[in-house]
C-alpha cells in the first residue's frame, strides 16, 4: 500500500449526496482507528463543507471530495468547480440577533467547520473553491 492512501470521490449535485462522503468518512476513521467523537467531528464538517459547496458555489456538475490518509492525520479537501469566493469576507452572524428573530438559523457553516477541525483553509478563484481541512489523530 502506498504511504499516503487517498479515496477520491466525485458527487453530483444532489440532495443528500454529502451522505455519501460521511459513509466514506465513517470507513477511512474505523480504518485509522479514529475515535468516534473525532470520527463524528469529521463527518460533521464534511456535511457543511459539502452543503456550501452545493449550495454557494454556483456549481453545476459536481463537488470532488479527497481523503488522503496519513499515520498523523486525515486531510479532506473538498473541491468545487463554482465561482469562488472571498473567505475573509463571510461574516459569523451574531447569535443573538439570530435566536431573536424569524431570520433563518444559518450562516455558521465556516466557523463550524473551524471549530470541529484542527486545520481549515480555502484556496479560492473564479474557477473555484478547494477547502482543505485536516484532523490529527492525536490530540
Amino acid at each position: 500500500m502506498s504511504k499516503n492512501p487517498s479515496v477520491e470521490l466525485k458527487l453530483p449535485i444532489l440532495k443528500n449526496m454529502e451522505l455519501i462522503a460521511t459513509q466514506t468518512a465513517e470507513v477511512v476513521s474505523k480504518h485509522m482507528a479514529l475515535s468516534e467523537e473525532k470520527a463524528g467531528e469529521i463527518s460533521m464538517a464534511i456535511i457543511e463543507a459539502c452543503i456550501n459547496a452545493f449550495e454557494h458555489s454556483n456549481s453545476k456538475e459536481e463537488i470532488f471530495i479527497h481523503f488522503i490518509i496519513s499515520e498523523d492525520n486525515l486531510t479532506v479537501k473538498v473541491i468545487d468547480q463554482g465561482v469562488g469566493f472571498d473567505a475573509t469576507q463571510v461574516a459569523i452572524p451574531d447569535i443573538d440577533n439570530k435566536l431573536n428573530t424569524t431570520e433563518r438559523k444559518r450562516g455558521w457553516g465556516i466557523m463550524l467547520i473551524k471549530e470541529l477541525m484542527d486545520y481549515v483553509h480555502f484556496t479560492s478563484d473564479s474557477s473555484g473553491t478547494t477547502l482543505t481541512m485536516v484532523k490529527n489523530k492525536e490530540k
